[in-house]
């Protein structure tokens, strides 16, 4: 097993404060450090790395070529070290555990918060840590244990060990521009958007969703014309306002829609998962566990159907 070395993460932080002080003296005052030390070690790194990560001159320092290409992956790890102590202080000031949850937006706002107070009240030291993430990135991330527990768009037998369980259920409906010719219906007939220009969720970050609408279309008779594919509904309802097309949407996304933009539901009544727990079913985390059961007891009151 490789060791860590300690030495090259300490000059990745001093990297990137003169990166981001584009000043050696700066950087020193923000290390809480002497400049000439600071300037020695980042002459080390760069000999180590074989790289001139700074170009320098009487107006002052900036970034080389080299040192702007390896910027952002420094600051992707500064962020990732940062993580790794909160959770090491929380745990060493009692905390008896952590929980760690990817969620798509939507469900950020509507099915997350509920299990985080369920858990601060049966349990107030656990550490429950949410990051928004696509669904296509779910599988992935519970695999390799990067996440416990998360909500996504996923319906039916993923397989890959993973298990999952609908939690938000709601009514299939189109979001157009007050001005489209069908906005004056109350329903609107799947059927009548065969030649509409479509804004559909991106098949890349959901792919189980895009293909449940596009097959949807085809049991119609048609192919979608997809004009945009974008990265979640309220993009999708931003396209629509700014006359893009029109968008397949839960019918409750009526709620984020615009002035200009109405939402109706589809004659055909389809109802559409539009977050579903998942977890890998294949590892053991207590927690994990207890979570499950108490949104498998909550479930039937949190399946939305809307009208």
């Amino acid at each position: 097993m490789s060791h860590i070395d300690f030495r090259l993460i300490r000059q990745l932080w001093m990297f990137l404060a003169v990166a981001e002080e584009q000043n050696f003296g700066r950087a020193a005052a923000r290390l809480s450090m002497s400049q000439p030390p600071l300037t020695e070690q980042i002459k080390v790194l760069e000999h180590s790395l074989k790289l001139q990560l700074f170009e320098r001159s009487r107006r002052g320092t900036k970034l080389s070529p080299a040192g702007a290409a390896i910027l952002p992956a420094v600051r992707q790890f500064a962020l990732q070290v940062e993580q790794l102590e909160r959770v090491v202080r929380e745990v060493a000031a009692g905390q008896s555990g952590v929980l760690q949850v990817g969620a798509i937006t939507s469900a950020m706002l509507d099915t997350v918060p509920p299990l985080q107070d369920y858990m601060r009240r049966q349990h107030p030291h656990v550490t429950v840590f949410v990051r928004e993430i696509d669904s296509a990135d779910a599988i992935p991330a519970l695999q390799a244990g990067d996440l416990d527990l998360a909500f996504v768009r996923l319906e039916g037998d993923v397989g890959q060990g993973i298990a999952t369980l609908p939690m938000m259920e709601d009514r299939l409906a189109v979001a157009l521009r007050k001005d489209h010719p069908l906005a004056g219906q109350s329903q609107v007939r799947l059927k009548s958007l065969s030649h509409e220009p479509m804004v559909m969720p991106s098949r890349q970050v959901s792919p189980v969703y895009f293909d449940m609408l596009v097959g949807l279309c085809r049991a119609q008779g048609f192919a979608p014309r997809v004009m945009h594919e974008v990265r979640s509904v309220s993009s999708q309802i931003a396209y629509v306002s700014c006359g893009q097309g029109v968008a397949l949407v839960p019918a409750s996304m009526r709620r984020l829609a615009p002035e200009n933009v109405v939402v109706r539901p589809l004659r055909e009544k389809t109802m559409v998962v539009t977050a579903a727990a998942a977890w890998n079913a294949e590892r053991h985390h207590p927690l994990l566990d207890e979570a499950v059961a108490w949104l498998q007891a909550q479930r039937p009151s949190r399946m939305t159907h809307a009208a």
